[in-house]
């Protein structure tokens, strides 16, 4: 576990979820003066008509209960809605595939959720991110977390050194189920809480009908990469890169179909009956490419994800005649890679940055 400072005033971004919860416990524990700050930035009931932020909420109260700490909220709704979600709108319509829990937490949670956190007199603010950060001669740097599997260093990747400065990620050094067995031997009422898979703050529901609020659906073909005609979809914004489920191709037996690439402008959507060299890239191009501490130079060897989870792979960065734009070429092809999704670059642990692929 790491080491914990004593005695300081520290704000926990606390989210009503398991890693939060425990978060503040271990900072608690550790003798330090803590505060829970819930972030509101969502505004809108499920598809059941529940508020899920509120259920969040009355979690952290409960949290803050048996912690004995206080606890506030902060309404971020505006700024999520001008700063995340309106890009996440247009990206989806040009065909691309956002990833709005980047821009999030640059935008949001390391933007005005940490300035209001310095309001209140905080020394550190600390989220419940699997992830680390180490000093060394060359300065801070962001760093891949104990536990492989849930690292969280891929949605960190378009932070700055100032961002993350006075932060704290104390379960950098702890799994999952490590986080879980303290939350339960405290006996805290999200032991055992689902984690969300659902987009940043707007929760898991049906992300088609979601999407169609904003984005007119839009009658189109779906064929394979012969130009055989096999079925109609209803917008090709709604597909990614290598999806499988949700195409509504029927009458196919053998291999499932793959989306394999999508043109946009006629709104037709490609896909394959099985794996396919179409569906994996030997290179990508990155750009808007944020370093966290320091630049990446041509032909360094570098370590590389495109998605978060995916397997770390080997590659080479070039740069190119454009600033802030790289290119990497993978040892082995990569599948899917996914315009709109963020290529996130790594020296051994460390997070050099990532940009958007292009």
């Amino acid at each position: 576990m790491l080491s914990l400072p004593n005695g300081k005033r520290i704000v926990v971004g606390m989210s009503g979820g398991v890693d939060s919860s425990v978060v503040a416990l271990l900072l608690k524990e550790a003798g330090n003066d803590v505060i829970g700050l819930f972030m509101h930035n969502w505004h809108e009931t499920s598809e059941d008509g529940a508020c899920t932020a509120e259920e969040d909420f009355a979690d952290v109260r409960r949290i803050a209960s048996v912690l004995n700490i206080p606890y506030y909220t902060i309404d971020l709704s505006s700024e999520y809605q001008t700063r995340v979600f309106n890009l996440f709108v247009e990206e989806y319509k040009a065909g691309r595939t956002p990833n709005p829990d980047v821009l999030c937490n640059r935008e949001i949670k390391f933007g005005p959720f940490k300035e209001y956190a310095t309001r209140l007199d905080a020394d550190y603010i600390a989220t419940g991110h699997y992830a680390g950060l180490k000093t060394d001669m060359d300065g801070l740097h962001l760093v891949r977390a104990k536990d492989e599997n849930k690292d969280q260093t891929y949605f960190l990747n378009q932070l700055s050194v100032a961002q993350l400065e006075n932060v704290l990620f104390p379960l950098a050094q702890l799994t999952k189920s490590q986080v879980r067995e303290i939350a339960r031997i405290h006996g805290l009422a999200t032991a055992e809480k689902k984690d969300s898979t659902g987009i940043c703050f707007i929760g898991e529901r049906n992300f088609r009908k979601f999407l169609s609020n904003y984005i007119p659906m839009q009658r189109g073909e779906t064929r394979d990469l012969s130009g055989k005609l096999l079925g109609h979809h209803n917008g090709v914004f709604y597909y990614t890169i290598g999806q499988r489920k949700g195409l509504s191709i029927g009458g196919g037996e053998g291999e499932a179909y793959f989306v394999v690439k999508k043109d946009v402008e006629n709104n037709i959507l490609y896909v394959n009956q099985g794996e396919c060299p179409e569906l994996f890239s030997s290179q990508l191009i990155a750009k808007d490419f944020n370093y966290i501490n320091s630049t990446i130079s041509d032909g360094s060897r570098i370590l590389v994800r495109t998605r978060h989870r995916q397997p770390l792979v080997p590659a080479t960065a070039y740069t190119t005649a454009t600033r802030n734009t790289l290119r990497f070429v993978f040892d082995t092809p990569v599948r899917a890679v996914t315009p709109g999704q963020f290529a996130v670059a790594y020296s051994q642990d460390i997070c050099l940055g990532g940009g958007v692929i292009s």
